[in-house]
């Protein structure tokens, strides 16, 4: 049934999206949500799925205690407050915590009107054993959903992923076997539309060109923010395809914040110090890098969304108050500032690549 349900939505949420003159989104529950926030909050369409999305998602990988120890009953309240106050899409992966981002989110959304939001989970990769970590097969993938459903205490999600598809053999087993098995689990209702995620941006083209499956959406993380703006280079791309593209990390997994990443963050020396530099300079304005970064990344009317990870209340204020509060004009100024002295000077440079070598030395280590 939930087949049917989902074109229908569909046709409706196309409908809205065409005559552009509600108030509220599809996702709107009357009587749930906080009326003034969803008002303020802004929405764009994803790509050509029909989903009208808030430009401010919640990415749960905060959730699975990946950046920090945190409260799971703070963690519960961060979910449930976002929907309320109008972020209507949520993105997590069974990797997250190896299970803990979903089962938080199981808890989180237990009672709150399906309705009401949206959710992206993602497959492939698994646990922090290396040998244990990624598995691109069809069967683990077909068993992977139903775990993930479970965990969520859902019937169904929204948007099926593929997890870091760099680290698979090859992409030819991705476009071959992997994306094949999501489009099995499209077919038997248990997620609505299939999505590609990565690091690596020149991968998502190679898979979308060799594959017979529809892919509907893409995820792209560190792409669009301050130190890197490279996704831009393929929104084009992307809109000619009717893929929805997901911007993921406005403060580059923590390099643009005044905590700094977690010791485990891949980025070279050199990104690390100009992003430090930039950190310290805005503190020394009395400005907070994070939020400097957070509008930066929402600015941009051709990303329908940007993923924001926290599991915490007071974050999750500030990061709803990005969505309709100007930057002061010291902030503008600081802002301009440290992009010319920090950050164009770096040239979108990536740290791509870094992480797969890693991967299969140690693979080979091992003798896999």
């Amino acid at each position: 049934s939930s087949g049917v349900t989902s074109t229908t939505k569909r046709r409706v949420d196309s409908t809205c999206a065409m005559a552009g003159k509600s108030e509220f989104p599809l996702t709107y529950v009357e009587g749930f949500h906080d009326k003034e926030s969803v008002k303020r909050m802004r929405y764009r369409p994803l790509g050509r799925t029909g989903m009208i999305v808030s430009i401010l998602s919640l990415g749960a990988s905060s959730l699975g205690s990946v950046f920090r120890a945190t409260s799971d009953d703070e963690a519960v309240e961060v979910v449930q407050t976002a929907i309320r106050k109008g972020v209507n899409f949520i993105d997590t992966a069974a990797w997250y915590g190896h299970g803990k981002s979903e089962t938080i989110l199981g808890k989180a959304l237990d009672g709150i009107p399906r309705e009401s939001y949206y959710i992206a989970t993602k497959a492939c990769r698994y646990l922090p054993d290396v040998d244990k970590m990624f598995d691109f097969t069809a069967e683990r993938t077909l068993k992977s959903i139903n775990e993930s459903l479970h965990r969520l205490q859902l019937d169904y999600v929204d948007v099926l992923q593929v997890h870091d598809p760099e680290f698979a053999p090859s992409l030819d087993t991705v476009c071959k076997e992997t994306l094949p098995a999501l489009q099995q689990i499209k077919d038997s209702g248990k997620c609505r539309f299939i999505g590609l995620t990565g690091y690596p941006m020149g991968n998502f083209r190679k898979m979308i060109e060799n594959t017979t499956v529809e892919v509907d959406t893409a995820l792209c993380y560190c792409h669009y923010s301050m130190n890197d703006s490279s996704l831009s280079d393929h929104l084009a791309y992307f809109k000619d395809q009717g893929i929805g593209v997901i911007n993921a990390s406005p403060i580059s997994m923590g390099l643009l914040s005044n905590r700094g990443p977690p010791s485990w963050h891949p980025a070279t020396d050199e990104i690390k110090a100009a992003c430090k530099q930039a950190a310290e300079h805005c503190q020394t304005q009395g400005v907070d890098i994070s939020k400097l970064a957070t509008h930066y990344s929402l600015s941009n009317d051709d990303i329908p969304t940007t993923l924001v990870s926290t599991a915490s209340l007071a974050n999750l204020e500030k990061n709803l108050l990005a969505v309709h509060e100007s930057l002061s004009e010291q902030e503008k100024e600081v802002s301009a500032y440290i992009m010319k002295r920090y950050f164009h000077p770096l040239g979108n440079k990536t740290w791509e690549g870094v992480e797969v070598t890693n991967y299969w030395d140690n693979m080979k280590k091992l003798g896999k």
